[in-house]
C-alpha cells in the first residue's frame, strides 16, 4: 500500500473539508446554507465539518494500524451522502441556485466529494493488514 497515497488522501479530504466550508459558506456568513439545511448544515454543522477535517488532518500523520479509524471515517461520509442524498430528493437545487450561487454550489457537490471520500477511507480500511 502506497503510504505517500494516503496520506495525501486524508490531506485532501482535510482540505475540501476546511477550505470547502470556509468558501462556501464566506467564513460562516452565508445564510443561504444554513436556511437550505437548518438541521445539518447550521453554522454548528459546518463548524463540525471542519472539526472532522482536523481528524483527518491528524489521520494522515499516522503512519499505521488506520483501519479502524479509516472505518469510522468512512461511515461518518456515509452519513452525510445519506443525508445529502435526503435533501437532494426534497429540495429544488435550482431554487437554491437563483437564492445564492455558492449555496447552490456547496449542495450540488458535497455529497458527491462525500461519496468519493467514503470510498477512498472504505479502500484504507480494507487494505490495512490486520496485524500493522
Amino acid at each position: 500500500m502506497n503510504a505517500n497515497l494516503i496520506r495525501n488522501g486524508f490531506i485532501a479530504a482535510a482540505a475540501m473539508n476546511i477550505g470547502g466550508v470556509l468558501l462556501f459558506s464566506r467564513a460562516f456568513t452565508n445564510d443561504a446554507i444554513n436556511q437550505a439545511d437548518p438541521v445539518v448544515m447550521s453554522n454548528f454543522g459546518l463548524l463540525m465539518i471542519m472539526v472532522w477535517g482536523l481528524a483527518y488532518l491528524g489521520a494522515a500523520f499516522i503512519k499505521r494500524n488506520l483501519r479502524w479509524l479509516a472505518a469510522a471515517f468512512a461511515i461518518e461520509k456515509l452519513v452525510y451522502v445519506v443525508a445529502w442524498l435526503l435533501w437532494i430528493s426534497g429540495n429544488d437545487l435550482g431554487a437554491l441556485y437563483e437564492q445564492d450561487l455558492f449555496a447552490g454550489a456547496f449542495f450540488s457537490i458535497y455529497g458527491l466529494n462525500d461519496v468519493a471520500f467514503m470510498l477512498f477511507f472504505g479502500w484504507v480500511a480494507l487494505s490495512q493488514r490486520s496485524n500493522s
